[in-house]
């Protein structure tokens, strides 16, 4: 089953400044459920707890000014989607894949890569890294060179 990524949303100076308004508000009830009133109507929707959450986490990001975007755990990604996710070229990741550290599929002749084994792979990748920053730091602090 394939299930489409929706492209990335860069936010406005204004969309910046209201979801860090919205950020704010929405932050004190994370772990509830909430229900939510449209402007100008009478309608309401009620939003559990892990989408409260969720809904701040994005506007947090949108804060920051970053662009977002929403991926299925079990979407199957491109490999250019892929690579563009992790930040890597693309012949870097189809040799990560061919190497077998990302598991994935083919489909005729491409490739799939499942984005939970995606963030899998980026999650050792950064524990890996940040252990080698560790080691350098402390072999730095044994020399005495004002780390």
């Amino acid at each position: 089953m394939s299930v489409l990524m929706n492209e990335p949303v860069s936010p406005s100076s204004d969309d910046v400044r209201l979801a860090r308004q919205s950020s704010r508000s929405l932050a004190p009830f994370l772990n509830r459920k909430l229900t939510v009133r449209i402007a100008d109507t009478d309608e309401q929707v009620e939003l559990p707890a892990v989408a409260v959450r969720l809904l701040v986490d994005l506007l947090s990001a949108m804060a920051e000014g970053n662009a977002v975007t929403l991926i299925p755990i079990h979407a199957e990604l491109t490999t250019q989607q892929a690579a563009d996710l992790i930040g890597v070229s693309r012949p870097f990741l189809i040799k990560q894949l061919d190497e077998g550290l990302i598991p994935y599929r083919r489909v005729g002749t491409h490739r799939r890569v499942l984005f939970s084994d995606l963030m899998r792979y980026k999650h050792e990748i950064d524990e890996k890294r940040t252990d080698a920053l560790d080691e350098l730091t402390r072999q730095a602090q044994d020399l005495e060179m004002g780390y």
